[in-house]
């Protein structure tokens, strides 16, 4: 691999990568990449490796996209930038006309900005204005799942369910209230996914009742978890009780899409999976931008939006709002999305590649479950599939499965959240544009480097 140790972290030299503030307690290098197309990456040194995770989830139709390319160049040298308090521009218009017709009736409004923690603070942002104006200020208070993560502001970052956050946020940020994730896998002892799911959401309707009703303002959750729950698909009824509970409780219902959106679940939209019991707002980044353009949007109805604008306004904004290179971007990206069909792609390759790791699940111990929908999936590494028994710690399964990954030419997107507080496991959430044959290749480096973190186990005593 070729790394530029002038951007190392122990590096006199000014500058660096920005690794340099991340925590040298990683033990992964970081091969310095040189170019990128389709599902791959070449580093300084020719070297080829399989993006196996879209970077974090981003790249949603690969890299070197030429017609997605073309339309930003073209938007650059006719019109680069136009600011929202000042003046309109048409590629907005057009974006967010597209982008609410594919999230349908009640979806009607599209607020814009850089990216998803942005557009979840815009979201949080737009619940607190709308109650204040509408005369119920003393709704401040918002609830998430335990573990959960809704980006990295100092709002979205106490948003989010993270026990190892609670002395960076004590007395700093107001950190949200939370309930039990409802995972499927580690459940309490006589209980099934379901019984578990429904217990879940009773906790909403109890920590609501304890918090007072009217001094809730909305409840946050990824309706497919990231890699906090590792791709965790809640069931259908969970949905329609947490829908139920926040109607009858005026709590609004928030939709987190930034990872699980734009077709990554098999439908652009992942609410429309669940008709029934559609959130109040939606918020999707990462795969709308598709790692082109910062982009990032929160979806909401006209009714609130037109309302909020005649009372008071949500005159919050950013520099780069509704930036046209970016709206280009995005509408080339919707262009795409049509034009490759990539959301049937999506049902076909993530059917392919979830049976893929369900066979490997069988052949190696170290695997406890694979669980996910669409090309957003997780693979739980455990030290004994009967017990579900999680590896040590000090073991770092997830760091040396990712090294593993790079010496044989793939790039796994792993770490122990939580300080693995819930589990351990790594994401598979390739391109959406991925073949038949690349699925194929991504699960035969992958099983590779799962059996040589199988022997690694075996030989450090950690497993039988």
């Amino acid at each position: 691999m070729s790394l530029d140790r002038r951007a190392m972290p122990n590096s006199p030299h000014p500058g660096g990568t920005q690794d340099v503030f991340y925590s040298r307690k990683s033990t992964v290098p970081l091969p310095m990449m040189d170019r990128a197309a389709g599902i791959w990456f070449w580093d300084e040194d020719g070297k080829a490796y399989i993006d196996a995770s879209s970077g974090p989830m981003v790249s949603a139709f690969g890299h070197g996209n030429p017609r997605v390319i073309e339309a930003m160049m073209q938007q650059a040298q006719k019109l680069d930038y136009a600011y929202t308090l000042v003046a309109r521009n048409r590629r907005n218009l057009d974006y967010a006309t597209r982008l609410a017709a594919l999230a349908g009736p009640g979806f009607e409004r599209v607020s814009l900005c850089s990216g998803g923690s942005e557009a979840i603070d815009n979201a949080l942002k737009f619940a607190r204005q709308f109650a204040v104006a509408t005369g119920q200020a003393a709704r401040r208070r918002v609830i998430s799942l335990d573990p959960s993560y809704h980006g990295a502001t100092i709002a979205t970052l106490a948003a989010g369910g993270n026990a190892a956050l609670h002395s960076f946020l004590d007395g700093y940020a107001v950190a949200a209230d939370h309930v039990p994730a409802p995972f499927g896998y580690r459940i309490p002892a006589g209980e099934t996914p379901e019984s578990h799911a429904a217990n879940c959401a009773q906790a909403l309707e109890d920590k609501i009742l304890e918090l007072g009703p009217e001094n809730v303002l909305a409840f946050l959750l990824e309706p497919v978890g990231g890699l906090s729950t590792g791709a965790v698909v809640p069931p259908h009824d969970y949905f329609r009780a947490v829908r139920s509970i926040c109607t009858r409780h005026g709590v609004l219902l928030i939709f987190d899409e930034v990872l699980c959106g734009a077709g990554r679940s098999g439908k652009f939209i992942t609410a429309h999976h669940w008709p029934d019991a559609l959130p109040d707002l939606i918020v999707q980044a990462k795969g709308i931008g598709a790692g082109y353009a910062p982009l990032g949007a929160m979806l909401a109805p006209a009714a609130m939006v037109d309302r909020l604008a005649e009372i008071a306004g949500f005159d919050f904004s950013y520099s780069y709002n509704a930036n046209p290179i970016a709206c280009a971007a995005g509408l080339a990206v919707l262009d795409e999305f049509g034009r490759l069909d990539l959301c049937a792609n999506t049902v076909a390759r993530g059917a392919q590649l979830q049976a893929g790791l369900a066979a490997l699940k069988d052949r190696y111990p170290i695997i406890g479950d694979v669980r996910g929908m669409g090309l957003l999936l997780a693979v739980e590494l455990v030290a004994d599939p009967t017990t579900k028994m999680s590896l040590p710690a000090d073991f770092q399964a997830t760091s040396r499965l990712r090294v593993h990954g790079l010496e044989l030419g793939i790039m796994l997107y792993a770490r122990a959240t939580g300080g693995g507080r819930f589990g351990q496991w790594f994401m598979m959430a390739p391109p959406l544009t991925i073949t038949e044959a690349e699925t194929g290749e991504v699960l035969l480096r992958t099983e590779r480097a799962i059996e040589l973190l199988y022997r690694d186990a075996v030989a450090a005593g950690v497993m039988a």
